[in-house]
C-alpha cells in the first residue's frame, strides 16, 4: 500500500500516529513493543515528533524494546550512527530505560561477531518467532533499504537475521536485519521522499522484479503490512 502526502511534516505526523497505535495495541496484547527504528535523514521529523510531549505521553516507554534496522560500523559517538541520530531526537526525551535499547554497535567486538550477538538479543524478546510490531525503513535512490544494498551478497541470506559484511563502495563494514527477519514482522512502514527517490520507488512498486538491482524489493511480509508514506515529489516518475 502507498499513501501520498503533500510533505514530510504530513508524512511524519501519519507515520507517528502509526507508532503510538502500535505500540499501545502491542504493549496492551502483550506487555510490550518490539520495534526497530532506521537512520538516514528521513525520519528526523518522525523522531522530533514523538519526542514531543504530545506524542510521547501516549506511551508507556518501560515496555518499549528498541532494535535498529541497520548500522554502520561505528562509534555510538559518531556523527555517522544511526543510533546517535536516534537518541538525538527521540530515545534521549522519552525516559525509556537504557536496558530496553539495542544499538547495533559494541566496542570490543568484531562486525561479524556483533551479528551474532545482536541475534541473540532479538530472540531474547521474539523467541524463535523474530516477529517485531513494527519496523521502520527507509530507502536509498538506487533501492536500497536497511544495508541491503544493490549486488551484495547479503541480498541472498535465506538463514541469518543479522549480517555484517565489508561495503566496498562506501570503504567501511555495515550490520543489517536481513530481509528473512523484516518480513516477519506484523508491521512494516516505509518513510521515502523527495524527487531523489522518484526513479527508483517507481521501479520499486511497478518495475519488474529485480532486487539485485532494487533490494527493497525483497521486503515482502509473511502475515504482515507493509506501507510506503511518500510524497508527490517521489511518486512523479508514475
Amino acid at each position: 500500500m502507498v499513501s501520498i502526502f503533500n510533505n514530510k511534516e504530513e508524512i511524519a505526523s501519519h507515520a507517528a500516529n502509526i507508532f503510538i497505535a502500535a505500540a499501545q495495541n502491542a504493549i496492551q496484547k502483550r506487555g510490550q513493543f518490539l520495534v526497530v527504528l532506521t537512520g538516514g535523514s528521513s525520519p528526523e521529523s518522525l523522531y522530533k515528533l514523538l519526542a514531543t510531549p504530545q506524542y510521547k505521553t501516549k506511551i508507556n516507554w518501560d515496555n518499549v524494546f528498541v532494535f535498529w534496522g541497520d548500522e554502520r560500523w561505528v562509534a555510538l559517538e559518531d556523527s555517522r550512527s544511526n543510533a546517535k541520530m536516534s537518541y538525538d531526537y527521540l530515545l534521549s526525551h522519552v525516559g525509556i530505560p537504557k536496558s530496553n535499547i539495542f544499538p547495533m554497535y559494541k566496542e570490543g567486538f568484531l562486525p561479524e561477531e556483533y551479528a551474532l550477538e545482536y541475534e541473540k538479543s532479538i530472540k531474547s524478546l521474539t523467541g524463535e518467532s523474530g516477529e517485531f510490531d513494527l519496523i521502520l525503513l527507509g530507502m536509498g535512490d538506487d533501492g536500497h533499504t536497511a544495508s541491503l544494498f544493490p549486488g551484495e551478497a547479503v541480498l541472498q541470506e535465506n538463514d541469518k537475521w543479522v549480517s555484517a559484511y565489508y561495503l566496498e563502495s562506501q570503504s567501511m563494514y555495515r550490520i543489517t536485519l536481513t530481509a528473512p527477519i523484516i518480513n516477519k514482522a506484523k508491521e512494516i512502514v516505509v518513510v521515502t521522499f523527495g524527487e531523489n527517490k522518484a526513479h527508483a520507488l517507481n521501479e520499486v512498486l511497478y518495475g519488474d522484479y529485480n532486487p539485485e538491482k532494487y533490494p527493497m524489493q525483497l521486503i515482502k511480509p509473511i502475515d504482515g503490512k507493509l506501507l510506503f508514506l511518500t510524497d508527490q515529489a517521489a511518486t512523479s516518475s508514475q
